[in-house]
C-alpha cells in the first residue's frame, strides 16, 4: 500500500505524525509512506496530490487538520480509503476567524501567502456531504484546542453519508498519542482498500 500523508496548516513534510507513520511502516510493514510538502495554494495542493496518486498503485490517504479536509475531497474524486486526524470541516471559515480581514493576505511560508481568493477556492472545492463515507475513518479528540470536534462529528456522521468516527476524551489538536493508533489505522486502510474497490 502507498500511503500519502497530508500534513496540516503551517506544518510540513517533516511533521511529527508523518515521520512517526513513516518510521513505523519502514520497521513493521511493506507499506510505503509519501510525505509531500503541501505549503501551496489549495488548487495546487489538489493537483499535486492527484498527480502523485495517478502514479501509484493501491493508494491510501492519511490527513491531519487541513490535510484531513484535502483528503476528504480526494476520497470523493478517487474513491480511495483515508484516515482523518482532527480534520478541518470548513477551513475558509477557520482562517477568517483566526486571521480576520486585518491579517489577510497571510504569509504562511516564504513561498506561499494565503489570500481571500484561496479561501473562496477552498469553499468551492468542498463536497457538501462525505462521498464514499464508508472508506473514511475519523479520529477526533475532545480536547482539540483549535477545532470544535463536534463540527467533524456532525459532518462525517450525517445519515446515509456516515464515516467511522472514533472520539477520545481530552487529547489535543496535535493528537499526541497518534503513534499508538498507527497499527489500528493501518488495519482500517488495508481492509478498506480491499473492500468495494
Amino acid at each position: 500500500m502507498n500511503i500519502i500523508y497530508l500534513h496540516g496548516f503551517k506544518s510540513s513534510a517533516l511533521s511529527i505524525k508523518g515521520q512517526q507513520l513513516s518510521d513505523y511502516c519502514q520497521q513493521h510493514t511493506s507499506h510505503r509512506v509519501h510525505l509531500p510538502d503541501l505549503n501551496l495554494p489549495p488548487k495546487d495542493v489538489m493537483a499535486k496530490v492527484s498527480d502523485l496518486m495517478l502514479h501509484l498503485d493501491n493508494v491510501a490517504l492519511l490527513g491531519s487538520s487541513l490535510g484531513g479536509f484535502y483528503a476528504t475531497q480526494l476520497v470523493a474524486q478517487h474513491n480511495v480509503p483515508a484516515v482523518l486526524i482532527n480534520p478541518v470541516v470548513q477551513p475558509w471559515q477557520l482562517f477568517c476567524d483566526l486571521f480576520g480581514a486585518a491579517h489577510m493576505p497571510y504569509k504562511v511560508t516564504d513561498e506561499w501567502t494565503l489570500d481571500h481568493a484561496q479561501l473562496e477556492d477552498l469553499k468551492q472545492m468542498a463536497v457538501p456531504w462525505v462521498s464514499n463515507a464508508q472508506k473514511i475513518l475519523v479520529l477526533l479528540q475532545q480536547g482539540d484546542e483549535v477545532l470544535d470536534y463536534r463540527d467533524a462529528q456532525h459532518y462525517y456522521g450525517r445519515p446515509a453519508h456516515t464515516s467511522l468516527i472514533m472520539t477520545d476524551m481530552h487529547g489535543s489538536h496535535a493528537m499526541l498519542d497518534f503513534a499508538e493508533k498507527i497499527p489500528m489505522l493501518l488495519e482500517f486502510l488495508s481492509y478498506s482498500s480491499k473492500e468495494n474497490p
